[in-house]
């Protein structure tokens, strides 16, 4: 009876271990973030964070035993970095190869990403010129002659830049 009683008591053993690994690990994927709260900290909406995770531009998300989806930090960061780079007017397939390099990765250790967003910045400073010539046009002509009390042309200052058009 001894016998057979301390072999329950470690069969109980074992199997509370086996419950504490489990928790252990449900606990790590619980100390994740939410979409929801993934989304309230990226400005990223939750169906635009599943599309990502669709495309493969996210890693599929950790999930919570009741399925629901869990973000980790560098999740998070990563979904950051997309913002940033879609407000460049950077299209999603070219961000990519940015998004598989670590936070800690040198750029000009990437010649050809190094090349690349370096065109991508001149692109973004030629819009700002012709924007700034918009303005100023705008501008000349509300402290100048006010809009349409002359038949003027409607001319631009100084050279005439466009704005690059938006691969599709």
């Amino acid at each position: 009876m001894i016998e057979a009683t301390e072999a329950r008591m470690e069969q109980a053993d074992e199997e509370r271990a086996k419950e504490e690994q489990t928790d252990e690990v449900e606990q790590g994927v619980q100390e994740g973030y939410s979409i929801k709260k993934a989304a309230e900290l990226t400005g990223i909406a939750e169906d635009t964070i599943r599309y990502y995770e669709k495309i493969g531009l996210l890693p599929r998300a950790k999930r919570k035993g009741n399925t629901h989806r869990i973000y980790s930090g560098p999740d998070v960061e990563r979904m950051k970095l997309i913002v940033c780079l879609k407000k460049t007017g950077m299209p999603l397939d070219e961000m990519r190869p940015y998004l598989s390099l670590t936070p800690d990765s040198a750029l000009s250790e990437y010649p050809e990403l190094y090349d690349k967003i370096q065109s991508h910045k001149q692109n973004i400073l030629d819009q700002i010129a012709s924007l700034q010539q918009i303005v100023d046009f705008i501008d000349n002509k509300v402290t100048v002659s006010g809009i349409g009390t002359r038949n003027e042309d409607c001319t631009l200052t100084g050279d005439v830049k466009r704005m690059p058009a938006r691969k599709k």
